[in-house]
């Protein structure tokens, strides 16, 4: 088939990979110049399947309120908050119930464990080789950061993860360069889990993907799709404002955010939301002082990352306010906690180094789980809705589409994953 993938982020790559080992002719169309510009830029890269639940738990809304009173708080609400930010914080309070955050903790694991092993696999048959290493610790700096960690630990257990609780000791262990001056109770740690850098990863399988014949179209524009040819798409080139058509056999939106609207004319109401995460990258000032692999501050809910010669700092989930604005109490919070754990870790703003501080809105729908598979509108695909778990679930995602759409049953149980699951939001 001649078939269409709208954006070129980790989800939209991934997608384009695999469907081009089944034989297919794909052309990727992407607004940005280059691929994985967007969400996929700077994230924590962290891959611990079995952290992978929804935002919507039971308790949350009452934590969230909590939050808003703190200085260094994980989840902000910016201004302005639009109407549709407002329906979609109302669909995500009536997901908290118990049965549905249970339902969909299980879709998530069950794709995350089955992504991480997709991705496993293509990282050995096709060699590559971009920063990641094993390993993952969370940091517990008091006994009630270990306390509203232990019901996460049940969900590891019930998941069948590896893990050990460690006491400080053993963290500086295995993290030696960790603060002598900051003290702490202990850590959980995950060996089986990871860090890997997302963008280094997507490109590579991008060049993968062009040498099956796939066909990247950057700085192209795609309109919202027409009910009377939803696969043929309207595509200007940025700059030009003169729009091509290019028909299709069939179309698969993987395009972020924005892919509410492409969709919508088709009838499709997709709650997308912007929950904006933040991060800072600087170069190692001293190999010796920075972490190894990755870590989680429990109490902040920020990853400190090692990506070959530099270090990620990521957190904050915001929803609302602006792409363009920054929020300097957010990047505050970054630097504090790599101040807090690894102070020589990395050549910060003041020596004159290049410090990279990024923003990217997430594309999260109120109950957590994608959306994978046919719309039920003929030649129309998506592949959406990952939050701040794409680089978790895009290549198990990507494999589970590339079945579907070859009319084969995935590998991965893909219950409550199709777009059936919009009449229970």
């Amino acid at each position: 088939m001649r078939i269409a993938i709208v954006g070129a982020g980790i989800i939209g790559v991934t997608t384009a990979y695999e469907l081009a080992t089944d034989g297919h002719q794909i052309t990727v169309f992407e607004r940005r110049g280059a691929a994985a510009e967007e969400t996929s830029f700077a994230n924590a890269g962290v891959i611990a399947p079995g952290a992978v639940t929804p935002w919507a738990a039971p308790g949350m809304p009452a934590k969230v309120a909590r939050y808003l009173l703190s200085r260094h708080a994980p989840v902000r609400l910016a201004l302005p908050l639009s109407g549709a930010d407002l329906a979609w914080m109302w669909k995500w309070w009536r997901a908290c119930r118990l049965d549905t955050y249970l339902a969909n903790r299980a879709r998530l694991q069950r794709l995350a464990f089955y992504s991480r092993e997709r991705l496993h696999q293509i990282t050995a048959q096709l060699q590559l080789e971009y920063d990641r290493s094993s390993g993952y610790m969370v940091l517990l700096r008091s006994e009630k950061d270990s306390k509203l960690a232990r019901p996460g630990l049940q969900v590891l257990r019930d998941a069948g993860v590896n893990f050990r609780e460690i006491d400080e000791g053993q963290a500086r262990q295995i993290e030696p360069a960790i603060n002598p001056d900051t003290r702490f109770l202990g850590a959980v740690h995950l060996p089986q889990d990871e860090v890997g850098n997302c963008r280094q990863f997507a490109l590579l399988l991008k060049n993968e993907a062009q040498a099956l014949g796939v066909n990247f179209e950057f700085s192209a524009q795609v309109a919202p799709l027409d009910p009377a040819r939803p696969a043929t798409l309207s595509v200007s080139p940025q700059g030009t404002g003169l729009p091509a058509e290019h028909h299709f056999d069939a179309v698969v939106v993987c395009g972020g955010v924005d892919s509410a609207t492409l969709l919508r004319p088709l009838g499709l109401r997709i709650p997308l939301a912007a929950v904006h995460g933040y991060s800072i990258s600087a170069p190692l000032r001293e190999p010796l002082n920075a972490p190894r692999s990755a870590l989680m501050d429990e109490r902040y809910k920020v990853a400190i990352s090692r990506l070959g010669n530099r270090v990620r700092v990521a957190g904050s989930a915001e929803i609302g306010g602006s792409m363009s604005h920054k929020r300097p109490a957010a990047i505050q919070t970054l630097y504090k906690v790599l101040h807090d754990w690894f102070p020589g870790a990395a050549q910060l703003a003041n020596t004159g180094a290049s410090v990279q501080e990024w923003k990217g809105a997430r594309p999260m729908l109120p109950d957590g789980p994608p959306l994978l598979g046919a719309t039920g509108v003929p030649g129309v695909w998506i592949n959406l809705g990952h939050g701040s778990s794409g680089w978790a679930l895009g290549c198990g995602s990507a494999r589970a589409v590339a079945d579907l759409m070859a009319g084969r049953s995935p590998q991965v149980d893909i219950e409550g994953l199709g777009v059936e699951r919009l009449a229970t939001i």
